[in-house]
């Protein structure tokens, strides 16, 4: 088979997005094209239909970064598939997510669910929080660290998670959302892009408490924490429960 030409890639291109209810991310279209037609070169095909938006604004639009939406009606705004009405428990993830971020993240040397755990503060208090230390076996010691995430099982609540976990960074190192892949693209672009500008780290899952397959996108910059809120932080939990308290600074 031939590889394809110029026009021949973008009326794919074109017509994958056309079929993209939810739009489609410049590199999955990439790749959809490149698995269709495997002796056209992968780099050919990203220079033909980069601006697809500029060639066919009537048709394509794009709402964000590296995203690609169907036009519908003249309009802007895409048509998304309906989600299940019922939603998993968000605290069944709570525990998963500890695990995942000391074990395979290997952010933090111990994590608990703190969520719903009643410090009074909902911008105070993460769905999970961890800590990073120093061992006994470190040679050189360092100041420990707070990271804190924001979990969400509701895709719609992108905001919300994100404004959270900005809030936590008064008092943590490090902080992070945890949004669902039932997320849209285009929510996931913008979520995204937020979370690079603000050094917000990013980390999808599955939301099936059996298997929730966390995976990073974007990982969390490092900053100083106010040492107010710190302490501030530290005497609540400490009230409300001192034997997570000694877990986490013990």
């Amino acid at each position: 088979m031939a590889k394809l030409n110029g026009q021949q890639m973008r009326e794919r291109a074109k017509q994958i997005v056309q079929e993209s209810v939810t739009g489609i991310r410049f590199s999955d279209l990439v790749r959809r094209i490149h698995s269709e037609h495997p002796e056209t070169p992968k780099n050919t095909i990203q220079g033909s239909v980069w601006d697809l938006a500029t060639r066919f604004p009537n048709l394509i639009h794009k709402p964000s970064r590296g995203l690609f939406l169907p036009a519908r009606g003249g309009q802007t705004s895409p048509t998304f598939v309906n989600e299940p009405t019922k939603l998993p428990k968000e605290e069944d993830f709570y525990a998963p997510f500890a695990d995942w971020l000391k074990s395979e993240l290997d952010e933090v040397t111990v994590a608990v669910p703190l969520g719903g755990a009643g410090l009074q503060k909902k911008w105070g208090t993460p769905d999970v929080v961890g800590v990073y230390k120093p061992l006994a076996s470190h040679r050189i010691k360092f100041n420990l660290e707070i990271v804190s995430a924001e979990i969400k099982v509701d895709p719609s609540q992108p905001v919300v998670a994100f404004g959270q976990a900005i809030a936590y960074r008064l008092f943590s190192a490090k902080s992070y959302v945890v949004m669902p892949t039932t997320i849209s693209p285009e929510d996931y672009g913008r979520l995204e892009a937020l979370c690079m500008l603000f050094g917000i780290g990013l980390v999808i899952f599955n939301p099936n408490a059996d298997d929730p397959d966390f995976s990073i996108r974007v990982r969390a910059q490092g900053f100083s924490p106010d040492m107010f809120y710190v302490n501030e932080f530290a005497d609540r939990l400490y009230q409300h429960d001192t034997a997570i308290f000694n877990k986490l600074f013990g």
